[in-house]
C-alpha cells in the first residue's frame, strides 16, 4: 500500500471558491505519473469546481430555507397558541347551582380558529352563555372573534334578552365591517333561571348555528333547535328566534359548533346530528364534565378526520347539590 502512495502524484487543477471569495478546496488529479495539465483540461476542471461549487450552494441554500421555514413555522404556533388564550375564557366561573365545563379543540397547530364561548354573570344575579362560530380564520378570525365575544358581553348586560343580544351583535358587526366585505357567525346566547325546586329553565337564542342537545337524566337525547334563526352579521333583516327549556337535576346541556358534526366517522361519512345523539345516548353523564370528557375521546378518536376546530360548552344540574360550607370556630 505504502509503494502504491508513493507511485501516486496529485496535481492542484482548479479552487472551489465561494461568490464571496472564500477557498473551501481544490479539485486535484490523481495518476501513476507525473503530468503537465494542458490549458483545455484546466478549464475543464475549472468547470467541475464551478459545478461542485454551485451543488453546494444550493444544499447550503436549501439548508438555510428549511430552517427559516421551521422557525416561521415554531413562531407561526406560538402566536397562534398566544391569540387563542386570549380569545378563550382561561377557566369557566362557578354557577351556583350549576356545574359547567368546556372545551376547544384546535384543527391546526399554526392558524388561529373562530369558535368561541363563554359564561358570565349579569347585573341582576343571573348568570348567561354563549357558544359560536364565526367565518374564516386567521387574525381576520381572531379580531372578529374578540369583537363578537366583546359585543355579547356588552349587549347583555345591556338588556338580556336572547334574541335582542343576537340583534345587537348584528348591528356591530354590519356596522364595524360594512359594504361588500362582511364578516358573519353564528351563535348561540342563553340565560338559565334557576326555580325553587333547584332546577333551571333556559331560554336560548339561535343565529344559523347548529342545534344544542339536552341529555337527560335517564339517557335520552332531546335535540334543541332554535328554527330559523339566520346567520349575524350578513342579511339585510335577519330573523333570531328563541326556545326554552327545563334542565331537572341530572340533566345537562351540550352546546357544540359544527367541527363537530362535520368530522368524518371511520367509515367516511359525517358524524352529523344523528351521530352525536348516539354517541351522548351511549354514555352515562353525572356532570357537566362528563359529556364534554366523552366528546374528547370522540374526537380524539376520530383523529385526522376533524379538520374544523370544535369548541364545547357543557351546563349541567347536579342531583346533590354541594352543601354549602360550614364555618368553624
Amino acid at each position: 500500500m505504502a509503494a502504491l502512495a508513493a507511485r501516486i502524484f496529485r496535481t492542484p487543477a482548479a479552487a472551489i471558491t465561494t461568490a464571496d471569495g472564500y477557498r473551501l478546496g481544490t479539485v486535484n488529479v490523481l495518476d501513476t505519473q507525473p503530468r503537465q495539465v494542458t490549458a483545455e483540461q484546466l478549464a475543464a476542471f475549472q468547470n467541475l469546481a464551478a459545478l461542485v461549487m454551485d451543488q453546494l450552494e444550493m444544499h447550503l441554500s436549501a439548508i438555510r430555507t428549511g430552517t427559516a421555514e421551521r422557525q416561521m413555522r415554531t413562531a407561526a404556533e406560538r402566536l397562534a397558541r398566544t391569540l387563542q388564550r386570549t380569545l378563550l375564557p382561561p377557566a369557566l366561573p362557578e354557577v351556583p347551582g350549576f356545574r359547567a365545563a368546556a372545551a376547544y379543540h384546535a384543527a391546526s397547530a399554526d392558524e388561529v380558529g373562530g369558535d368561541f364561548y363563554g359564561l358570565f354573570p349579569l347585573d341582576d344575579g343571573r348568570w348567561a352563555f354563549f357558544l359560536g362560530d364565526v367565518c374564516g380564520r386567521g387574525a381576520e378570525a381572531a379580531a372578529l372573534t374578540s369583537l363578537t365575544r366583546y359585543t355579547l358581553h356588552a349587549a347583555a348586560i345591556y338588556g338580556p334578552d336572547p334574541c335582542a343580544v343576537l340583534a345587537n351583535l348584528d348591528t356591530v358587526l354590519k356596522g364595524e365591517y360594512p359594504g361588500t366585505d362582511p364578516r358573519h357567525c353564528t351563535a348561540v346566547f342563553g340565560i338559565p333561571e334557576r326555580t325553587e325546586d333547584g332546577s333551571f329553565t333556559l331560554t336560548l337564542a339561535g343565529g344559523g348555528h347548529p342545534p344544542a342537545s339536552a341529555v337527560r337524566a335517564d339517557g335520552t337525547i332531546q335535540p334543541l333547535p332554535v328554527t330559523g334563526g339566520q346567520l349575524i352579521g350578513l342579511l339585510p333583516e335577519p330573523r333570531f328566534t328563541q326556545t326554552s327549556t327545563h334542565l331537572a337535576p341530572g340533566d345537562a346541556l351540550l352546546l357544540y359548533t359544527d367541527g363537530l358534526t362535520e368530522a368524518r366517522t371511520p367509515s367516511g361519512p359525517m358524524l352529523q346530528e344523528e351521530g352525536l345523539a348516539a354517541h351522548l345516548a351511549a354514555g352515562t353523564w353525572d356532570d357537566a364534565d362528563d359529556p364534554v370528557a366523552g366528546i374528547r375521546r370522540l374526537l380524539d378518536h376520530l383523529g385526522t378526520d376533524v379538520n374544523d376546530e370544535t369548541a364545547l360548552l357543557a351546563l349541567s344540574v347536579p342531583i346533590h347539590p354541594p352543601a354549602p360550607a360550614q364555618e368553624t370556630r
